[in-house]
Parts: structure tokens; C-alpha cells; sequence
């Protein structure tokens, strides 16, 4: 009963590999064996490797593995020797049943990459079944007036075996009044019937028994026996007669519970209780028909009162008995075959033959991610299945053999974009109305390095005090990277330039890991006031991306320069200037003119002069802005003919620097006083000719001839002087008699970095840059000098051209180590 059972539940499954095998066998290279049932574990299929063309380390690294849907695993590979060896024992009645054919579809696949092949192993049968009986002891009541030639179906004998190792024919033990004889029905079956070949006498014997012996056709045969006992009975000599002897019927697996089968119906041709009938099933049917199906007794008809199911049997042989109610009770049998019709009651199922694994982001098209199969348990078209995914997906399904797909790439993936994709596939049968089932592929991207760092700004400005001390921040750039893991690590650095000639990583360094940036010096804005940095970002892939930015370091002026004193010098005379001025010196009297510088810039280098101290504070004043030394009355002989002025020069910054100069002078009797309106026109020529005869003849009063001589010698010149020229040219040489500075205003033009500008600063005569001297005579009463700080687009002419313009009353000189020019300023 148990491989009867098992006979029924894979028959199905046999039906359906079948099927799979014949359209498997359209697909060129497939791998086959063959093999004997009952083979011990460990036999050698074959040399599966080398059938498959590969290698015996490709099966160890790709880790070769075997698949089967049979329900067990009745085979593994001896990675060792590349054999496909048997792994469990193999009862091909139990997996095929009745089947022609019983072949195992193994599902053989490697990795990296995935790669499937297709092997089958044909299962052998060989005779290791015993015909048997459903019963040993079969029983039979027989009228004794039963004709010569009636026949009696006997229940057939059973032998899982198939071919010639089925069962093949039948053997009574030797009686004078029966003989058997076989008959041939559908499905092969053979199914004996005793005949009786001589009338019975119940009188001479009640009862015969008879020894049924059932053979198979294999080497050697083996047999199974019953024991038939017969019980001759009187009267009732006619038995009910079907009107057909085989019914055939087809069905829906979806019929409901009650649905009519079909009615059978049998005559008898007795009267009385002899003729009437009663119906039932065979009393060998099994249990598991009769849970399908009932039968009424007094009709014949057949009712369904169960489930059918196509996938677990496709068709039912009921044996129907007519009894009549004679004494003895005749009996006849019909043969009725349900054939059960599929449905499409079954979805489809998607089932992943390899799992699938990460894929890296710059994968080509066509790469495969994993194998997928589909099946569905209908039959015809309810089994035919296709997979569909999305139409804009970035996957693609690639039909392999026989309802296999390969998952594949469709498109350019990006994992900063979408880091994982999960694919949903669909599974959609051919039946009507189809049926469908999905299933959701998760689908990860692995990272490549594709994207360089990307600064927060393509330039940074940084504004920095000077004098700032030594490893303070400057500032933190910053990068970020879209990439993951150490695609995304960062590593900061300075790219190598020059500074004033020096590398860039003398004044600066950076932390690697964060980006800030710290001096390694304190930075003097007299010295250096822009300078750029080159910071790379580089990320930790393979190979490495990178991006540069720069930075633009400003050094902000800090009040740190105290004004210097130009005029008078205190290299030549120490911090004293000696002037002399005459005691006819008149009310805004140009004495002489302090000048200074501050080599800090705007209102740290605007500078103001103030009187500190003077002998006599009412006589003298000093201009808070050009420095210019006046008196404030005419001197008088009550003055004193030594005065000292203490002159406080100050800037505007904060703190406030300070410097003073002293200036010593001596009021002297009889000194001419400097012609002090140099820009008089020469209109009046006879007054002033006139003027001078009368001092001449006052000095030749007191004075001897020569000294007259000399005196006229001296205006003549000088009267030719005015006459000619009506002006005063006063060269280097001229200039150097009254100061010879050691500091000087320069205009730096300053064309580093992305911003251009120029200023106007103190700085030393040896300085790199170009500078312009004011050559003044400090007697002079026009020498005002405007510093003038042009805009970034201001050129260079223009500004010399203004501070020409702002220059009327002094003599300055332009010199550079390229350019050295006098200029005159005319009055």
C-alpha cells in the first residue's frame, strides 16, 4: 500500500518533469547519465567536470553545487575528482511510479560568475518488485447453474516495476472446471478473469479452491500468489448485465461537491428479488476514491463528494458491482474512467535559483545579477509562465532555457543616486483568466570612486591681523564627497608656490584630517599684505580624486609703526635742527616744515603735528596737517634770539604712536629775508630794482668797498635771475643741502592675488619698491604735499600726474631702480 501511495503522489510530478525534459531537450549541450535504481551511496554517476569542460580548481573556486527538485538530494559532486556520485538511495518506483520514463533534472550551478547547466539522470529500473495481490484470498459465490464459457474479472495483480520487469502474465494452478485466461485494458493494465469450463455441480463439490500465481517478465522472474476459493451456490442462475462494460466520463477539477458524475446501469433478467439490483464500488477500491466519490445504490449514479485536483491525479478507474437479492446473489461489474480536466487554479511561482549579489556601480550592461526560474503546477497552457519587470527599470529579465531568466543590468547605475534598488518581478501564466504572483528582488550597489571632492567654495577669503601669533587658525575649508566609505575620506594639503620667494609652507600648514588651516608665523602687513593659497582635497580611493580651491589671505594693518620723522634728520644732527630766521620776519612766516611718515597704512598712517612745547608758544605755530612751521606775529627785539620748538608728530590709529622733533632757531639781525612770493609776476621790475639800491647804499655806509662789491655783484645776479627765469629750479644736489631723509613716502603697486591696488606708504630708501622723494626748502612758504591714495584702477601716470598736480610750491624728485627723473615745479 505504501508504494501505491507513492506511485499516485509522483505520477504528477513525473507527468510534469516529462513535459519540462521535452522542451529542456531543445536547448543544444545538454549533459546525461544513466544509472541503475537501488545504487549504493557513493557510486560514480559520471565525471561531471569533465563534461562540463571545467576544471577540477574552477569547481572548488566558483564553488560548484547540484540542485534538485525532486525533494531530496540524491546527488552531490566529489569535488575532489570532479564526480557526480550518488548521496542517497534511489527507489525509482517511488519517484516515477508506472512511468516509461524516469529522469531527474539536476540544476548544476557555479559562481562568480553565475553560470547554470543542465544535467539529467535517467533512473533504470531493474526488478527488484514482486508482483503482488490486494488480497491473498479472493472469494467468489458461483451458481451452480452458471453456463460453460461465463467469465469472473479477478483483481489484477500489482508490480511497480515497469517494462520488462512489469508484470506480464497470469498462472492457475491445474482444475478440471476453470482455466484463466488475461485481458488487455486501457492503460496498459492486465487484468485476469477466471472462466469456467465446465458446469459446476454443487452436489458433488461445494466448494473449489484455486492457487492464482502472477509473473513478471524479468531475469529472473519473479511471482506473487492468491488463493481463490469458490463457493458453488444454487438457483439464481442470471447475472446483472451493464448495458456498456466501460463508462468513460471527464470532469472539471473544479467541479463542486454533489456535481453528477454519471449513472451506470445493469438489467437482470430474473424476476422477483433475483432481479432486483444494488450498486456499489468494487470492494477492493481504495479508500482514497472512495473519499471522491459516492454512489447511489439504487440508481447507479455516481456523485462527486470530494476535491479533485488535476496536479495530484489526472484520472480515477471505478469498478461498479450490480448485485441482484437471489439466492445466491449474482453480481456484475463495469469498468467507469474519470478523466479529470486542469484548471487554471494554480499561480505561478517565482523561485530565485541564485541569490542575488551586490553590483558595483560602473558594471557594463548585461551583467548578470541572478538566475530566476518560474513554474506553475497546470498543465498545457496554464503552465506556461513568463516574468515581466517594469518597463523603465534599470534591470532587465534575459530568458535562458525552459522558464529560466537571468536578471541582468539595462542601464547606467549610479549609487549616489540610488544606493539599492528593489526589483519587483511578475509572474503572469497563459491560462484564461491567467494568473499572476510577484515577488521583490532587493538589489544593493557597491560604491566605486567616481566623484572628486567638492569644496563649499570654489575660493575662500581670509582676513588675518598682522602680527598674530605663531600656530593660530587662519581658517577650516571644508570638502565633502559623495562616494562612501574610503571613497569619501578626505585628506587636506597645501599645494607648494612661492610667497615673497619663499615656499608657501613656511608661512602656513593644515591639518589633514579637518581642513583648518595655522600660521606658522606672525605676518608683518608692512612686509606682506596678500598672498594665496593652493589647498588640494584628495579622497582615500583607487585610484585617488581630487579638486583644488584657493585661498585668499588679506594681512589687515595693525597700528604698530610709530611716524618717522623725514625732516629734520635726525641721522645728521640727532633729534636738533638748527634754522635761522630774521628778526624781520612778518606774520605767517614760513620757517621751516617738519615732514614724517608712518609706513602703516590708511588712519594708522594719517598723521598730525602739534607744538609740544615752544620757548615762546605766542610766536610760532605749527600746521596740524602739512607740519609747516609758522609765526603767528612779526618778531619784535623783545623776542629771544634762540627759540626752541618741541613738535609732537601723531598718527590716527589705535593706540595712538607718537614721535617729536625739536627744532632750534636763531633770530638773526640784518639776514635777508627769502624772497617769499616766488610766484609774483615780473611786471614791476623797476620797484624792486629801486628797493634793493636802497639797502645797497645803507650797506655801503657800514661796510667796507669790498663788502659793497660783493653785495652788488650778488643782486645784479640775482635781478638777472628773477628777470630771465621768474623761477627757482632746485635739483638733488640742491635739496640734499637742507635734509638728506633716510625715510621716504613710497606708492606700492600691488598686483598679487585676484584684487589690484595701490598705496601710498612710508618705507626705506632701499626698498624694493618705487617711492617718490619730496625735495622741499624749508624756507620755502608754499610746500604743501598731498598724499593721495588712487583707486585699484587708477594708472600709474594719473597718479604721478596728481601728485605733480598737488606739488605746485615744492621740489620733489621721482626715483625707482629702473627709473630716476627730476621734475621742476614751476611757481
Amino acid at each position: 500500500m505504501t508504494k501505491r501511495n507513492a506511485y499516485r503522489d509522483w505520477r504528477w510530478l513525473v507527468l510534469w518533469w516529462h513535459h519540462f525534459f521535452i522542451m529542456w531537450n531543445t536547448i543544444d549541450g545538454q549533459t546525461r547519465y544513466s544509472i541503475q535504481e537501488e545504487l549504493k551511496m557513493g557510486s560514480v554517476v559520471g565525471n561531471l567536470a569533465k563534461d562540463l569542460g571545467l576544471s577540477l580548481t574552477e569547481i572548488s573556486d566558483r564553488k560548484l553545487s547540484v540542485a534538485s527538485e525532486a525533494g531530496k538530494q540524491y546527488f552531490t559532486v566529489d569535488a575532489g575528482k570532479g564526480e557526480l556520485v550518488v548521496n542517497d538511495r534511489i527507489d525509482r518506483e517511488a519517484l516515477c511510479g508506472q512511468s516509461a520514463s524516469c529522469v531527474l533534472p539536476l540544476q548544476v550551478f557555479i559562481e562568480d560568475p553565475l553560470q547554470l547547466f543542465r544535467v539529467e539522470v535517467e533512473i533504470q529500473d531493474i526488478n527488484d518488485n514482486s508482483p503482488r495481490f490486494p488480497s491473498k484470498d479472493i472469494t467468489l459465490d458461483i451458481a451452480e447453474s452458471t453456463a460453460i464459457g461465463v467469465q469472473f474479472p479477478l483483481e489484477s495483480a500489482i508490480d511497480p516495476d515497469v517494462g520488462s520487469n512489469s508484470l506480464r502474465s497470469y498462472k492457475l494452478s491445474k482444475h478440471e472446471c476453470f482455466s484463466i485466461r488475461v485481458k488487455d485494458v486501457a492503460g496498459g493494465r492486465k487484468v485476469p478473469e477466471l472462466f469456467l469450463t465446465k458446469m459446476l455441480d454443487r452436489e458433488k463439490n461445494i466448494a473449489h479452491t484455486l492457487l492464482l500465481t502472477a509473473l513478471d517478465g524479468g531475469n529472473p522472474v519473479r511471482s506473487g500468489t492468491a488463493e481463490i476459493t469458490i463457493t458453488v451456490l444454487d438457483i439464481n442462475d442470471n447475472i446483472p448485465a451493464f448495458e456498456k462494460s466501460l463508462y468513460k466520463v471527464s470532469i472539471p477539477e473544479n467541479a463542486p461537491e454533489g456535481e453528477l458524475i454519471i449513472q451506470t446501469k445493469a438489467a437482470d433478467i430474473d424476476e422477483g428479488q433475483n432481479g432486483e439490483i444494488e450498486y456499489s464500488f468494487g470492494s477492493h477500491t481504495p479508500d482514497s476514491v472512495l473519499s471522491i466519490f459516492t454512489i447511489d445504490s439504487a440508481s447507479g449514479t455516481i456523485i462527486l463528494k470530494g476535491n479533485l485536483d488535476y496536479e495530484t491525479t489526472t484520472k480515477y478507474e471505478l469498478d461498479v458491482t450490480a448485485k441482484d437479492r437471489g439466492t445466491p446473489r449474482m453480481e456484475g461489474h463495469c469498468m467507469v474512467n474519470v478523466e479529470v480536466l486542469d484548471v487554471n487554479d494554480n499561480a505561478p511561482e517565482i523561485i530565485l535559483t541564485s541569490r542575488p549579489k551586490p553590483v558595483s556601480e560602473n558594471s557594463p550592461n548585461g551583467t548578470v545579477v541572478a538566475l530566476i526560474s518560474a513554474r506553475d503546477l497546470d498543465s498545457g497552457d496554464n503552465g506556461k509562465v513568463k516574468l515581466h519587470i517594469p518597463e523603465k527599470s534599470n534591470f532587465a529579465l534575459r530568458p535562458s532555457f525552459s522558464q529560466n531568466y537571468a536578471l541582468v543590468t539595462n542601464s547606467v547605475l549610479d549609487r549616489e543616486k540610488v544606493p539599492e534598488y528593489n526589483i519587483e518581478i511578475a509572474a503572469i501564466d497563459s491560462g484564461s483568466p491567467p494568473l499572476s504572483s510577484k515577488k521583490t528582488i532587493h538589489v544593493s550597489i557597491t560604491d566605486v570612486n567616481d566623484n572628486p571632492p567638492i569644496f563649499t567654495q570654489s575660493s575662500y577669503n581670509v582676513y588675518l591681523k598682522e602680527n598674530k601669533i605663531p600656530g593660530s587658525i587662519l581658517y577650516s575649508v571644508s570638502a565633502s564627497d559623495r562616494d562612501s566609505g574610503e571613497n569619501a575620506k578626505i585628506s587636506y594639503s597645501i599645494l607648494d608656490s612661492k610667497v615673497l620667494g619663499v615656499s608657501v609652507s613656511s608661512y602656513v600648514y593644515i591639518n589633514s584630517d579637518n581642513g583648518s588651516i595655522y600660521s606658522m608665523q606672525s605676518f608683518d602687513y608692512e612686509k606682506l599684505k596678500v598672498f594665496q593659497i593652493q589647498v588640494q582635497a584628495k579622497d582615500h580611493g583607487s585610484p585617488p580624486l581630487s579638486s583644488n580651491t584657493t585661498v585668499h589671505v588679506f594681512i589687515l594693518d595693525q597700528n604698530d609703526n610709530a611716524p618717522a620723522v623725514i625732516y629734520p634728520s635726525s641721522a645728521a644732527l640727532g633729534s636738533l635742527s638748527h634754522q635761522r630766521m630774521p628778526r624781520s620776519a612778518k606774520a605767517g612766516h614760513l620757517v621751516t616744515k617738519v615732514t614724517a611718515v608712518d609706513a602703516d597704512s590708511g588712519h594708522n598712517a594719517w598723521i598730525s603735528y602739534r607744538l609740544a612745547e615752544a620757548t615762546d608758544a605766542s610766536l610760532f605755530t605749527v600746521n596740524q596737517y602739512t607740519g609747516e612751521v609758522r609765526t603767528k606775529r612779526a618778531v619784535t627785539e623783545q623776542d629771544d634770539s634762540s627759540q626752541r620748538l618741541l613738535i609732537e608728530i601723531k598718527d590716527d590709529g589705535e593706540p595712538v604712536q607718537s614721535a617729536t622733533a625739536t627744532v632750534s632757531i636763531l633770530l638773526e639781525d640784518g639776514l635777508h629775508e627769502p624772497i617769499l612770493d616766488l610766484r609774483h609776476k615780473v611786471s614791476e621790475p623797476s620797484k624792486k630794482t629801486g628797493r634793493i639800491t636802497l639797502y645797497l647804499i645803507l650797506s655801503l655806509a657800514s661796510v667796507s668797498v669790498l663788502s659793497l662789491v660783493t653785495f652788488l655783484i650778488l643782486a645784479v645776479k640775482c635781478i638777472r635771475s628773477s628777470s630771465s627765469s621768474g623761477s627757482c629750479c632746485m635739483r638733488r644736489s640742491d635739496c640734499d643741502d637742507y635734509k638728506n631723509p633716510n625715510r621716504n613716502l613710497q606708492i606700492q603697486l600691488n598686483t598679487d592675488g585676484p584684487i589690484k591696488y595701490v598705496e601710498v606708504l612710508g618705507g626705506d630708501m632701499m626698498s624694493q619698491s618705487q617711492s617718490f622723494r619730496s625735495c622741499m626748502s624749508p624756507m620755502s612758504e608754499y610746500s604743501d604735499f598731498t598724499l593721495i591714495k588712487p583707486s585699484s584702477t587708477t594708472d600709474f601716470k594719473e597718479t604721478l600726474s596728481v601728485l605733480d598736480a598737488s606739488l605746485p610750491d615744492s621740489t620733489w624728485t621721482f626715483e625707482s631702480q629702473q627709473v630716476r627723473q627730476n621734475y621742476c615745479i614751476f611757481p
